[in-house]
């Protein structure tokens, strides 16, 4: 039977425009292999978040054959990468098909639906190239989420952007408002300007969110191989020219996007300070800039039972729901690294992307204070790693393998390997402290730590990103001092791991230990204050008020 697509629900009367959102990758569940990291997730609770507030939203991205990857390990226990090939049957496998220009040939497109109530979301359509008529180059371009190769990463984004659009006029679904989170489906923004020639009714279509600063995620790439490949679409270089503003011959992708969208969205308010200092030189204006706090979602990430306790204000039943929920983390710690942690000693998690301004390594810049943390009887600590680098960052797979071998000289210091969902929940529940130490302003948003708060795990970390909204000081969190973010980065680096061993040594694991009840004042401020503001049914109700209507 063909497949015809009506909206699936009766929208709410204040989000009846129709919004198409632009995704590389959705963390939704663990079962679906559609994501690498916090962007995912934070996808993930968009789409929750517009299901739940019945917003009249549908999202696009694509269906990765092989995933991101699977993190295993080597026989000594260093990470090893696995692509291992995925099925799912839950999704609805479509007879779309459509055909994209890839350097000069036709690459046939097909789509797969996520229904919404499979897992709560809005509904989703993944597109793939994996097909019988296309030949191995085209196929692949749908089988690794952000593939090494640049002609096969430049690929991904035609079939995201141009086979998106293209995915709603097969659909006859007419979005009225086209947001791209993050840079990756540029050539959307071509294709729906080669519809009308008109910048000014380009931007009042098109919605545009950054999510870093950092400059390896902004991607700048070759106009002379954007235009072999067909990125431009129809378009002429003159007309792209104009468009983005390009003085040479290398595309700046997220500044094409900023002067292409209406409204750009940073991700948090001290996002939108450092972008503006970052884009300075680069804008002839000052850009449509807005934040809006990047957030997750509640109900799929907290502990119910720890909120029963708080609400009822019982404090013994929540203390022994969070040492329950430790043992249930220290079950995996055993079975993957073969040492017994104990629930009662205090834990400190680390658990994100492995990239270099995150700085996992952070304790290794004084090995003195390190093994003086690690063999303190009297204030014992727990550490845990656990994160996915990119598996071609040799660096950061560098990084989790020099915590492997320290790993093997202390015993309550562990790496769990296998990031995703299910182990990011296990150990939201099960840490007492959930560590954040990215160097100052490199942080857009970050949003572990939120999902952390709903799961009683105190914010332990620097100000960056959206903790200075949250963060009080010994009240809800931890702020660790920060340094001068002026100076070079080796001397920040060991200013930043003092101040963190002084706070760890001289006020938390004091105050964990020996004034139990002010702890646990603190663990439940934060539960309290992280709703509703760091909730995504806000964030999601703002970017229909703020961006979308606007």
């Amino acid at each position: 039977m063909k497949f015809k697509f009506d909206f699936p629900y009766e929208p709410h009367p204040a989000y009846q425009k129709k919004v198409a959102y632009f995704c590389m990758e959705f963390g939704i569940d663990q079962a679906l292999k559609t994501y690498a990291g916090g962007l995912g997730l934070l996808a993930g609770s968009h789409m929750r978040s517009a299901y739940s507030l019945r917003q009249q939203m549908v999202g696009v991205g694509i269906l990765w054959k092989y995933g991101y990857y699977d993190q295993i390990r080597k026989t000594d226990r260093k990470m090893e990468v696995l692509f291992l090939e995925r099925e799912y049957g839950f999704l609805v496998k479509t007879d779309i098909r459509f055909t994209i220009r890839v350097s000069g040939h036709e690459v046939w497109v097909t789509a797969y639906y996520l229904p919404p109530e499979l897992f709560k979301t809005a509904p989703v359509f993944f597109l793939s190239t994996d097909l019988p008529e296309n030949d191995h180059l085209a196929r692949t371009i749908s089988h690794k989420l952000y593939d090494a190769n640049p002609e096969t990463t430049i690929a991904a984004a035609i079939l995201l952007g141009e086979g998106g659009a293209r995915l709603f006029e097969t659909l006859g679904w007419h979005p009225d408002t086209f947001h791209l989170n993050e840079s990756h489906a540029l050539p959307l923004a071509f294709h729906l300007y080669s519809q009308h020639k008109s910048s000014e009714k380009l931007k009042q279509q098109l919605v545009f969110t950054n999510h870093t600063p950092e400059d390896a995620g902004n991607l700048k790439s070759s106009c002379w191989l954007l235009q072999k490949m067909g990125f431009f679409g129809a378009l002429s270089w003159e007309e792209v020219a104009a468009l983005t503003g390009m003085k040479d011959d290398w595309l700046d992708h997220t500044l094409s996007a900023v002067k292409m969208a209406g409204i750009t969205n940073a991700v948090s308010q001290m996002h939108r300070t450092t972008l503006l200092k970052k884009w300075a030189d680069d804008l002839e204006q000052e850009p449509n800039l807005i934040s809006i706090t990047n957030s997750q979602d509640f109900d799929f990430w907290n502990d119910p039972e720890m909120y029963e306790a708080l609400q009822q204000n019982n404090d013994e039943a929540l203390k022994q729901l969070k040492l329950t929920k430790k043992a249930e983390l220290f079950e995996e710690v055993a079975d993957q690294c073969g040492e017994l942690f104990d629930p009662a000693v205090f834990t400190l998690v680390f658990a994100k992307r492995f990239a270099g301004y995150k700085r996992a390594d952070l304790f290794f810049h004084n090995q003195e204070r390190l093994h003086k943390l690690l063999r303190n009887r009297e204030h014992p600590i727990q550490i845990i790693w656990a994160g996915k680098p990119y598996p071609m960052d040799y660096v950061a797979i560098g990084v989790f393998d020099r915590l492997v071998e320290l790993s093997k000289t202390y015993p309550n210091a562990v790496v769990l390997a296998g990031f995703g969902i299910k182990l990011s929940k296990l150990l939201k529940r099960g840490s007492d402290g959930w560590l954040n130490v990215p160097r100052l302003t490199h942080e857009a948003s970050g949003t572990s730590g939120m999902a952390a708060a709903m799961n009683g795990s105190v914010n332990i970390g620097l100000p960056d990103g959206w903790f200075p909204e949250f963060a009080k000081h010994g009240v809800n969190s931890f702020v660790v001092q920060p340094c001068d973010s002026n100076l070079p980065e080796a001397q920040q680096d060991d200013q930043d791991a003092e101040h963190l061993y002084d706070l760890l040594e001289n006020t938390v694991l004091p105050l964990y230990y020996n004034q139990p009840a002010q702890w646990l004042q603190v663990v439940k401020q934060g539960m309290i204050d992280i709703l509703p503001q760091f909730d995504s049914k806000r964030m999601a109700a703002e970017y229909y008020s703020n961006s979308y209507v606007k």
